[in-house]
């Protein structure tokens, strides 16, 4: 049992067989998927998606760094009205700072970033960070917040060694997808050096598919392709990985009691680690 703890399963790459593709998920053992949120212009397909399947499908809610631009107050103010109107959100995200294209709006960002942090501790959220060329922006910005620990995952971590350390050692977890699976991606040091307990599995589908589908449209039924690269990297089984990364997500996220009736026969008692 899988849980994918990051996917855009309401993209419009999805659109011609998206029923199909959470048919293939569930078939595949991934049983619960967390859909992040990008902005206002995505949110009317997101909550579709989950009311279609409301065993299956968790939202979050909140704003891309890519997306904040010159009317990111607008798109700020959406995101707060989201947070309170009642609605059952597992995280806020995806948010964070994201310099790989630019820096034009990275005072925006900064801003953006350290509001949604606010807003996820007042509402006792985890925060699913989105970083792109800015470790350095986002660890400073997280020190200057002076939190003494966080919850949250950094989604598709890309950083070094140090800096995974660095962000287990703050409380976060690391989201680790199809790019483990690629030779020479430098995630492998990554993924040997951190506790099985703080890697969490995503596809941040339709991006990033891992080996052997690299080129195609990525989905959630891959999710065990990273778990058997995971597992080979560490010389532990596929079982365990699934094992103590759904743990970690159903307690990051307080998952419990969410899944499908369908698999509810085998889901084993709630982790009771710390």
């Amino acid at each position: 049992m899988f849980i994918d703890t990051h996917c855009h399963l309401y993209d419009e790459a999805f659109d011609a067989d998206r029923d199909a593709a959470v048919r293939r998920a569930i078939d595949a053992g991934v049983t619960t998927m967390l859909l992040p949120d990008i902005d206002s212009s995505e949110t009317a397909r997101l909550e579709a998606l989950c009311g279609q399947y409301p065993d299956v499908f968790r939202p979050m809610a909140g704003l891309h760094p890519t997306s904040v631009k010159e009317d990111f107050e607008g798109e700020l103010q959406h995101v707060r009205e989201r947070l309170d109107s009642g609605r059952r959100f597992v995280a806020v995200g995806e948010i964070g700072m994201d310099l790989y294209w630019d820096r034009t709006y990275e005072g925006e960002q900064r801003e953006a970033l350290k509001r949604q942090m606010v807003w996820a501790e007042e509402k006792g959220l985890p925060v699913c960070l989105h970083i792109r060329k800015a470790h350095n922006e986002v660890f400073g910005l997280l020190r200057d917040l002076g939190r003494r620990s966080y919850r949250g995952v950094m989604h598709c971590f890309g950083g070094s060694v140090q800096e995974a350390q660095r962000a287990v050692e703050m409380g976060f977890h690391l989201g680790i997808g199809g790019v483990v699976t690629f030779k020479n991606a430098g995630m492998a040091e990554v993924v040997k050096a951190v506790p099985l307990e703080r890697l969490l599995l995503e596809t941040d589908a339709p991006y990033l598919t891992p080996v052997p589908h690299r080129g195609q449209r990525n989905e959630s039924a891959y999710i065990p392709l990273i778990a058997e690269r995971i597992a080979e990297l560490r010389g532990i089984s596929r079982d365990e990985v699934a094992e103590v990364t759904t743990a970690s997500a159903r307690s990051l996220f307080a998952l419990y009691g969410t899944f499908p009736k369908t698999v509810m026969q085998r889901q084993k008692p709630p982790y009771k680690g710390k």
